[in-house]
């Protein structure tokens, strides 16, 4: 063969081979999008290499065989010697496909062994964005929670209202940033924004001891019910204990909160002072807290719950009355509440709480009780009580999301969740309130029966249904007397 077409056929191959080990083609991609659109590219680029590379070595055959001017044709019977030039091309070729061949696999295997994910990671129902060096992640955070109400059988007959409301709709974010954590939330309910967890973290140890450090706006470690986000309590509503023991200053607080985490107990700490949002014209009210719990017994079946706290707060300025008032019809009908009466010239308040109960396989049962004292400087001190009772079966053989690390609701865990073609989880539960306003001159009192279904689709997702047959009798505002009556709630509930 002459040798100029052979190193032309060889300058072309070497062309080819060299676009086909190109750095572009082994970029590293950051997202699983452009990862799993390079590696497909990889692929029908070396497909049409391959084809090129075929096309060249019949070429090369064919010339090997042609006969030249001046040259005697090839024949079976008399092979030619060797060619150091297609032997170059032909080395050339293996090598290059085994290289792109070992690039490909090894991308394919990046792929598989992050589960798709590159620097992003799947949990809580939504993305995890990650640095290479894992310092850095970033979080996005929602949560959407619309409600339908019903409620008949009252004898005052604008008590006996139905609607629907969106309970809570919230956008946010939560991550690292080195050794600092962060976590923001926007509620969108009411159709205003407020801001809720808004605040920074720091994970350390107190001796041997993990302890966790929040500086911000948090949710009051306060009560099983009130120390827990309004997406894991196992009702639509918080109970008695929860709305009776509230501090003034609200269910979140701005300032610090440190806790720290044993084997079976935790205690926390809190120095708060207003929500987020409080006028600017008169002192913060302050507010101390102190909760601690205890699992005396634990074993792979369940555990047992003792808890108790207590809260001192001395009111800002701005404070000049308390006069509460707590729902029992699920929260979005306003009308249907026990009056405690107003309380003029207050000064101080405090309230403390014990809690009891456990968690036994796909059983769980709790009790809670509170007593809440206000000062006041021209009445004498005014008591307000509060007890609840409630328990729970996941019929679909699921463990309680309920954290004996914490003590507080978390999330439940789907065995068999529905977009897996699975029938989710489900769960009976009932509870008994009461609330007591009784100590005061005009205070009312009320009780409320709850029986809920919980259908649980994935550990982000669940369907709602409450059944409350509630009892009010106060002595103040448009419902005086004795009342009764039955609300059915329906929730439908995502959050990631």
């Amino acid at each position: 063969m002459n040798l100029l077409h052979r190193a032309a056929v060889a300058a072309a191959a070497g062309a080819c081979l060299s676009l086909a080990a190109s750095p572009a083609l082994a970029a590293p991609a950051s997202t699983e999008t452009e990862l799993r659109a390079q590696v497909q590219q990889q692929a029908e680029q070396l497909r049409q290499q391959a084809a090129l590379l075929e096309a060249l070595n019949a070429r090369l055959a064919a010339l090997e065989h042609a006969a030249p001017a001046g040259e005697a044709p090839a024949t079976p019977s008399a092979p030619r010697a060797a060619d150091p030039v297609q032997a170059q091309v032909a080395a050339v070729i293996a090598d290059t496909r085994q290289d792109d061949m070992a690039i490909l696999q090894a991308q394919v295997a990046q792929l598989a062994a992050t589960g798709g994910g590159g620097n992003v990671r799947w949990r809580k129902g939504g993305p995890e964005f990650r640095s290479s060096d894992g310092q850095f992640t970033f979080h996005p955070r929602g949560r959407v929670l619309v409600d339908f109400s019903s409620t008949h059988g009252s004898g005052f007959p604008t008590r006996n209202i139905t609607g629907t409301d969106l309970a809570s709709g919230r956008l946010g974010a939560e991550g690292q940033m080195g050794a600092l954590g962060y976590k923001i939330d926007a509620d969108f309910a009411g159709n205003t924004v407020s801001l809720k967890d808004t605040y920074l973290s720091w994970d350390t140890r107190l001796g041997n001891l993990p302890t966790e450090v929040y500086i911000g706006n948090k949710l009051k470690d306060r009560s099983l019910d009130g120390g827990t986000s309004g997406t894991n309590t196992p009702f639509m509503s918080r109970n008695a204990v929860a709305s009776v023991g509230a501090q003034q200053s609200g269910y979140y607080g701005l300032g610090i909160t440190t806790k720290v985490i044993g084997d079976g107990w935790h205690a926390s700490l809190a120095v708060t002072g207003d929500d987020i949002g409080n006028a600017s014209t008169a002192s913060d009210t302050i507010a101390y807290l102190l909760r601690a719990h205890w699992n005396p017994l634990r074993g792979q079946q369940g555990f047992m719950h003792l808890g108790g706290w207590y809260w001192y707060e001395d009111l800002g300025n701005d404070v000049t009355s308390i006069n509460k008032t707590s729902p029992v019809a699920l929260g979005w009908n306003g009308n249907v509440r026990v009056s405690a009466s107003s309380i003029a010239n207050v000064t101080d308040n405090r309230a403390w709480g014990l809690e009891f109960g456990g968690v036994y396989r796909s059983l769980w049962a709790f009790g809670e009780h509170t007593v809440r004292t206000i000062e006041s400087r021209t009445v004498d001190a005014v008591d307000q009580k509060a007890t609840s009772i409630y328990a729970g079966w996941l019929i679909t053989g699921e463990r309680p999301g309920f954290s004996s690390r914490s003590g507080v609701w978390g999330t439940t865990r789907v065995l068999r969740p529905v977009q897996e073609g699975g029938i989710g989880a489900f769960e009976l539960a009932a509870r008994y309130d009461r609330y007591d306003y009784l100590d005061a001159a005009r205070g009312g009192e009320g009780t409320a029966w709850t029986v809920g279904l919980n259908w649980y689709l994935n550990n982000w997702s669940r369907l709602m249904l409450n059944y409350v047959h509630w009892k009010t009798d106060n002595k103040v505002g448009s419902f005086q007397g004795p009342d009764s009556g039955n609300t059915v709630g329906v929730r439908a509930q995502v959050s990631f």
